[in-house]
């Protein structure tokens, strides 16, 4: 009897034991290539857990169980632990947001989490992991600078290399990229990735190219570059071996960042700087070309400035001609012809202007200066161009200077005035009354005449209302239209495309077959789309371009296999357009 009533007492003071369930966390604050653990701890055993979105997060492994239960001096404890390892996607202040379990009927949930992310940081090796610390595995990202003081608007490249040893790259996702602030930057196209030998602290080794960039500092002083991340899909040998004495490999995910470089940029020198310098950096020739010289009344001229070199082609302005009031000069058509490279930007910007003689005469546009600082002497030079003179042979002539006018400029009265006619000759105007004429008439009967046609119209919107079936075909054929134009629009971002002309091929289905999502089945699609009579092969790339668009959302693709697919959804459904009857 004592022992049951032990055992009463145990159990009754189990149940009257306060439920705790709360979430932690291994850190509060992490950069965005470390990993943080998060618990969800209960003394309960609670049900129906629900883990929280983790967003802003990329869940590495987990949910694993642990449960402990213990007796100590008669009193029972019991604790059940849901545990993550987690990998921020982004920098910032991510919220983990609440847990939830149910125990005797009531629902418990945690409290949310802060958690700051920070920019990559260095990492300890763990010199038990004899992975990380064998030379063979090497894996290194690094961001190469060209130079590192350069002057304000000179150029410097920035490649990022990926150096590894003797380990499997399966692919790579940026988690941060960086970000170049003051500065102008374009990124060079990489074709291909291409494996290549070489070496990394002395050590032999393989590397690739992943991020070329070309940059001019738009500031001078100290400026940041903030670090490029990537999450690497990597195979890591073991020192275990299978039956058949193969090594063992094992896939893992590896975050590497280049680091945050500082440029100090120094300023250009005010010594010797000429007036009207508008910025030009590097090496310049500097032209005024007219495309004639000769011109005859009602004619025009095209004056041609322009530079051609290599520096910062797109980041400064060319002089303007200063011509006289009586030629009439428009504003200028830019033009640039500019290549960039690793070795900066080269080519040729051109202002071509349109000009339009007004008077007989000769006209001088005066001479042009266009100065730039050369790099490569480390002073400021300019070039100015010759006088261009205009001759137009004929037309309204400019009367001589006259004191007695205060200096201004009259146009000899003869042929001022030739163009007007000395004689003229009236003709009666005859006057017709409105009321009574046609025009009376017709506006006098048009409402009458119209009322028929108001009623045809309206009868045919109610017919229109009333097809509940046809508005909606076509809603989802305007739907369809919709979301292919927006998968064009999306075509520089994969996963957006890819949503969108999923949804447009949904759409076409709607409005063609008359059915709904639910019924979207691929069995029931290829049935109701051969009983139309389409084509079975077309009905099949149709079915495989669906299927593609769920996995190509997260898996590698370039910007010409994205183009493919547009292209193929077009192609596809304009066939079935034609054979669906």
């Amino acid at each position: 009897m004592k022992r049951y009533l032990i055992l009463f007492l145990l159990t009754f003071q189990g149940l009257m034991a306060q439920v705790q369930f709360e979430a932690r966390v291994s850190k509060n604050s992490l950069g965005v290539n470390e990993r943080l653990r998060i618990d969800f701890i209960m003394n309960v055993d609670g049900d129906n857990f629900d883990q929280p979105s983790f967003e802003g997060f990329k869940m590495v492994a987990g949910p694993s169980q642990q449960i402990s239960q213990s007796w100590i001096n008669g009193r029972s404890s019991f604790q059940k632990i849901y545990s993550y390892i987690l990998q921020p996607e982004k920098k910032g202040t991510l919220v983990i947001k609440q847990a939830a379990i149910e125990y005797n009927g009531q629902i418990y949930k945690t409290a949310p989490i802060k958690v700051t992310v920070t920019n990559a940081v260095a990492q300890e090796r763990d010199p038990n992991d004899r992975q990380q610390g064998s030379p063979n595995e090497l894996l290194q990202l690094v961001a190469e600078i060209s130079k590192t003081n350069p002057y304000l608007n000179e150029p410097i490249t920035v490649v990022y290399k990926l150096y590894f040893g003797n380990i499997g790259v399966t692919g790579f996702k940026e988690l941060a990229k960086p970000k170049y602030n003051d500065f102008w930057n374009q990124n060079i196209e990489i074709k291909q990735l291409t494996p290549e030998e070489g070496s990394y602290q002395g050590q032999r080794c393989y590397y690739v190219v992943l991020k070329k960039t070309i940059l001019y500092p738009q500031k001078s002083g100290r400026l940041t570059i903030e670090p490029l991340s990537l999450d690497i899909g990597v195979q890591l040998p073991t020192n275990r071996r299978d039956m058949f004495g193969q090594m063992i490999i094992t896939e893992d995910n590896k975050i590497v960042s280049a680091g945050s470089k500082t440029i100090n940029v120094k300023p250009l020198p005010e010594t010797g700087k000429p007036e009207g310098f508008t910025g030009a950096v590097g090496r310049f020739n500097f032209t005024v070309t007219p495309s004639r010289t000769t011109l005859k009344s009602g004619e025009s001229l095209d004056l041609v400035v322009s530079a051609a070199g290599s520096g910062n082609m797109k980041l400064f302005t060319l002089p303007k001609p200063v011509v006289p009031n009586a030629l009439e000069m428009y504003d200028p058509v830019h033009d640039e012809k500019v290549n960039t490279s690793l070795t900066g930007m080269s080519g040729k910007i051109t202002d071509k202007y349109t000009i339009i003689p007004q008077y007989k005469g000769k006209y001088a546009i005066k001479p042009m200066t266009f100065s730039y600082f050369d790099l490569s002497s480390g002073s400021y030079k300019s070039i100015t161009s010759q006088e261009v003179m205009i001759d137009v042979l004929d037309g309204p002539t400019l009367a001589e200077a006259n004191p007695s006018t205060a200096s201004k400029n009259v146009v000899e009265k003869v042929e001022h005035f030739k163009y007007i006619k000395p004689k003229t000759t009236l003709t009666a105007i005859a006057k017709n009354d409105f009321y009574g004429s046609d025009l009376y008439y017709a506006l006098l009967f048009f409402p009458f005449a119209i009322i028929p046609i108001i009623i045809l119209v309206k009868k045919k919107k109610e017919a229109i209302d009333s097809d509940v079936t046809g508005n909606r075909i076509r809603m989802n054929n305007r739907l369809a239209k919709k979301y292919l134009s927006q998968a064009k629009k999306q075509l520089n971002n994969k996963e957006a495309f890819y949503i969108a002309l999923e949804k447009a091929m949904h759409n076409f289905l709607k409005a063609k077959l008359h059915i709904e999502t639910s019924e979207m089945s691929k069995d029931n699609i290829r049935e109701l789309l051969l009983s139309r009579n389409s084509n079975p092969e077309t009905v099949q790339n149709f079915i495989n371009l669906a299927e593609n668009c769920e996995f190509a959302r997260y898996a590698p693709a370039s910007s010409a296999s994205i183009q493919q697919d547009y292209d193929k959804a077009v192609l596809i459904i304009s066939e079935l357009e034609k054979q669906i009857v």
